[in-house]
């Protein structure tokens, strides 16, 4: 439907907003973890350089504090995201309910681009109309980056030799896209979640809050509507997160010169 209506074009609408943002968001994100893990682990240790083991209570509170991070930098990137993709149909194909309203604005989309979508929301919505669904997306993002940056620390000191100080780039590589699947794969139902509420508010407001939506998603679709997209989200979440890891601990290391890099 979408490549019939828009061409291959189609599958790249709003991505120009997060292309341009992903950098400083990941870095953000990476750093905020690999930073308050370092500090946790320095708390524990009585000589400041060493670097003792990471413990599953540090991995998961600097997991969770990562998390957190990302929701306030990531919820008006994703909005700004699905309002844009929300638009492969005009007003008049959406609702008979709101005819009126498309004959009056005709066939134009509601958003002209990033900016002007960023500047409609803020006028219309406030500034907390760019952050709605925060609290679906703060249910999808703590538990789920504890499931990326945990088990990525975990496969690759178990892949890792114990002779060497620094995990081989195969094992980053590996490691790193066996936790991407892992995260988005049970991130799913809280994406679709948080998805269906940013889109919410393009053409009509159909939902109140996190739990009204999980209700009438499920009385509409049944329980596999929080599942769509699941085998996407992990397929896609392997190669993704692989080429990140890769990238994040690369650069570290051509930074750092030959000082140890933790992980990640």
């Amino acid at each position: 439907m979408v490549y019939r209506k828009e061409s291959v074009f189609g599958f790249f609408k709003g991505m120009s907003f997060p292309l341009a943002s992903i950098a400083v968001y990941n870095s953000v994100v990476f750093g905020v973890f690999s930073n308050t893990q370092r500090f946790l682990s320095q708390l524990h240790s009585r000589e400041p350089e060493a670097s003792p083991p990471h413990t599953l209570s540090d991995l998961l509170l600097a997991s969770m504090v990562a998390g957190v991070v990302s929701v306030g930098l990531g919820t008006p990137v994703d909005l700004i995201k699905i309002r844009l993709q929300m638009q492969t149909q005009t007003f008049r194909e959406t609702s008979l309910s709101l005819k009126n309203r498309a004959v009056a604005l005709g066939e134009q989309p509601v958003y002209q681009g990033p900016v002007h979508c960023i500047a409609t929301i803020v006028r219309t919505e406030g500034l907390a109309g760019l952050y709605r669904g925060a609290g679906a997306m703060l249910l999808r993002d703590v538990p789920g980056y504890c499931l990326y940056f945990v088990p990525y620390v975990f496969l690759t000191n178990w892949i890792t030799p114990e002779a060497c100080a620094d995990p081989s780039p195969y094992a980053v590589w590996l490691a790193g896209g066996v936790a991407g699947a892992i995260s988005w794969g049970t991130a799913t139902p809280m994406d679709v979640v948080k998805s269906r509420l940013q889109a919410d508010g393009v053409y009509l407001n159909k939902y109140k809050g996190v739990l009204d939506c999980i209700s009438q998603s499920y009385q509409k679709d049944g329980l596999k509507v929080f599942f769509r997209g699941i085998t996407v989200n992990a397929v896609r979440g392997f190669p993704m997160s692989a080429a990140m890891f890769l990238g994040y601990e690369l650069s570290l290391r051509a930074i750092r010169g030959n000082y140890p890099v933790t992980s990640p």
